[in-house]
């Protein structure tokens, strides 16, 4: 009667073909020698083929032997790295973190996190999106991005949340506008310009908070142009299509013929909050939150 075989019996069979030795498998394998050598018969038995020659001075691989071992060893070695791969991942060791954000987010706040992140957990990788904060709080919610970075006030009750940056906003003005800092006293000197600003569907809470700046100055703002793209933002304002708003540090990495007017007033402040999702973050998220700590 045919036995049938397991995992054990090529795992077993695997160790005897490396060590050509019965008693030093047995020891690694923790098993008795006489259990070993059972095992072996009845791998040969199902197989109907001899695996090894064995004598009083050594043993050695028969032809069919030394095929399984050479088909069998390389899967093994995978296994064995498939199962340390398993572990490191379920300790928060390796990983691919998705993660959408804003564009200033990109200013500082990203790079220096994924630095420290690098620093002390090299094999997690992440996958970086620039998206609406709308689009970011959809992905959260589908289980298809692990972190966001919004410029929110309102979030849904299944997001966890944490201001990581607030920061003041400046004006975006032409390089030869008339309006320069010594001259600028607040904001109700530009009612009668024309305003570039993020389209509400790109956040409308933070669309209504430029409103409520604007309000406070005693005007809502005559805008001709929208968007969505800091760059295209800046563009128009190159052109003399009009002024813009922005957070203060959205205008780094960009170099081009534009000054810049910072707002010192404490309503006229950028938050930008870190959003995840409340249930079982993985672990790598986690090692990625503390780096925000």
């Amino acid at each position: 009667m045919k036995h049938q075989y397991e995992l054990r019996h090529f795992r077993y069979f695997n160790q005897v073909a490396q060590d050509l030795n019965f008693r030093r498998a047995a020891e690694k394998l923790f098993i008795t020698q006489p259990g070993l050598t059972r095992t072996i018969q009845q791998l040969e038995d199902h197989l109907d083929a001899k695996l090894f020659i064995r004598s009083k001075k050594k043993v050695s691989l028969t032809p069919a032997g030394d095929y399984l071992f050479q088909q069998i060893n390389p899967l093994f070695n995978q296994l064995s790295s498939i199962a340390d791969h398993t572990k490191r991942i379920a300790l928060g060791e390796t990983g691919l973190l998705k993660i959408g954000f804003v564009g200033s987010a990109m200013q500082r706040i990203i790079p220096n996190l994924l630095v420290k992140l690098h620093n002390k957990y090299p094999d997690i990788h992440t996958k970086l999106e620039e998206l609406s904060n709308t689009r970011q709080l959809e992905l959260l919610l589908a289980n298809k991005l692990d972190v966001g970075f919004v410029r929110l006030e309102h979030l849904p009750d299944q997001l966890n949340h944490k201001v990581v940056f607030r920061e003041p906003f400046s004006l975006v003005l032409p390089k030869n506008h008339w309006l320069t800092k010594r001259k600028f006293k607040n904001l109700a000197q530009l009612q009668n310009e024309s305003f570039i600003l993020f389209d509400p569907d790109y956040s409308k809470d933070y669309y209504d908070q430029i409103m409520d700046i604007f309000r406070a100055a005693g005007f809502l703002p005559i805008v001709d142009h929208k968007s969505v793209h800091a760059n295209t933002i800046f563009r128009l304002v190159e052109n003399g299509l009009g002024i813009s708003i922005i957070p203060s540090t959205l205008q780094e990495g960009f170099n081009l013929p534009l000054k810049f007017i910072e707002l010192h007033n404490p309503l006229a402040e950028a938050t930008l909050t870190m959003v995840w999702k409340k249930e079982a973050p993985s672990k790598a998220l986690h090692h990625f939150l503390q780096q925000v700590e």
